[in-house]
Parts: structure tokens; C-alpha cells; sequence
């Protein structure tokens, strides 16, 4: 596992973006495609506006969310929205290449769609994401898996989740895990310090149970 320390959230960016446009020209060169999967809440949001601003060729990149709220694509509450907003709308990337959550049916049917699109991406082979970008909450979850769920010990390539406050569809652990790189994107004092506490935790804990070897923490310190 690779932390990467740095004092401001501009630094934290500027460190990704670098390491990022190294990724993609390597893909670009071996005329490989990139696959970027998204994450949502706010802590993306500065990222994404830098991700705008960048001069790479958008067509070689394509995007995917590792989870989504049960809501509109239009809802402020939309993954997808924020994305959209503050990257997607900025940047010139043909639709095509744009793999969203559909939320427009029953909400098992979406997740079915998402797995089989996923499916269909990777030509029904392994499915290894170039870039898997996770938030985490102040619980440890990352994507839409929460601590002491079930879903942690399932492996499956989307599912819903049910919860409270909204329903869900995610990605499974075992698709994070299978990402060629999975960044955790811990970009304010406070949240960097929840996890300093929260890695000590067992394996109940989601962000415990990520996948050390391709593993890049990025936290303020």
C-alpha cells in the first residue's frame, strides 16, 4: 500500500492529476484504452474540476461509477450529476465512451444492466478497472458497501443496497480489489484522521478490506 501525504488538497490534487496523465499516456502509447471508475459525495468535487482543465484526449478514456443513489440522473443526489457537472460537461469525450448507472428501472433491474454492461466492456473476461477512485465515509464505507454488511463477504460485480437514507447500487469488493489501481481519496484533515483511527478497526470496516498490493492512499496530513 502507497500513501501519499501531502498538506493542501491543491497539492493532493496536482500529485494526482501527475500521476494520473502518466497512467494514461502509458495506456495511450501501448494504444490501450483507459477505464476510470468514479466516485461521488463531495470530497471529488475540486478533483474533477482540475480533471476538466487537463490537455489529454478524452476519447481514449472511458468512465464508470463505482455506485449510485437510487434517484434521477438530474437529482443533486446523483453520483452521475456531480460528475457531469463539474467534469463530464467541461471536457469533450464521445458518449459512447460515458457508462453511467441507469436508475430509470426497478432498481434490481439496474443493477443487472450495470453488471452486464461491465460484462460486455471487458469482453466477458476479468474485469480490471485501469483507475478505481473510492471516497470513504466516516464509517469506513467506500462505494456502497458499509460496515458489517454481507455484501463485504459476496462476490458479485453489482448489487443493490438498501439503506435508510437512499437505496443503492455498487460495485462488489471483489471488483475494487481486481482494479489495476484503487485510489482513496481522502482529500480534507478530517477524514484523513477518521481513517488513521478506522485502519486499526478489524475487517468489518470496508475500507480494511481493500486490496493492499494495488492500493494508493491519497490524505492530508
Amino acid at each position: 500500500m502507497k500513501i501519499i501525504n501531502k498538506k493542501s488538497e491543491k497539492s493532493l490534487i496536482d500529485e494526482f492529476i501527475s500521476n494520473f496523465k502518466k497512467d494514461y499516456f502509458k495506456n495511450k502509447k501501448q494504444k490501450k484504452r483507459f477505464s476510470l471508475v468514479l466516485t461521488g459525495g463531495e470530497s471529488p468535487r475540486k478533483l474533477y474540476r482540475k480533471l476538466a482543465k487537463i490537455n489529454i484526449d478524452w476519447n481514449y478514456v472511458d468512465l464508470f461509477w463505482g455506485d449510485e443513489r437510487y434517484v434521477p440522473s438530474s437529482s443533486k443526489n446523483s453520483n452521475f450529476n456531480l460528475a457531469s457537472n463539474e467534469l463530464i460537461k467541461k471536457i469533450k469525450i464521445n458518449k459512447k465512451n460515458i457508462f453511467p448507472i441507469n436508475t430509470k428501472k426497478i432498481i434490481s433491474e439496474c443493477s443487472v444492466d450495470y453488471s452486464k454492461m461491465i460484462k460486455r466492456y471487458f469482453n466477458n473476461k476479468k474485469i480490471n478497472f485501469d483507475y478505481c477512485l473510492l471516497g470513504m465515509g466516516e464509517d469506513g464505507h467506500i462505494a456502497s458497501l458499509f460496515p458489517n454488511s454481507e455484501n463485504l463477504y459476496k462476490r458479485f460485480i453489482t448489487k443493490p443496497v438498501i439503506r435508510k437514507d437512499f437505496k443503492r447500487i455498487t460495485i462488489g469488493l471483489n471488483i475494487i480489489n481486481n482494479s489495476k489501481k484503487i485510489l482513496l481519496w481522502l482529500n480534507n484533515k478530517s477524514i484523513s484522521k477518521i481513517y488513521s483511527k478506522i485502519k486499526k478497526k478489524g475487517k468489518n470496516i470496508p475500507v480494511n478490506n481493500l486490496n493492499k498490493k494495488n492500493t494508493v492512499i491519497y490524505k492530508i496530513s
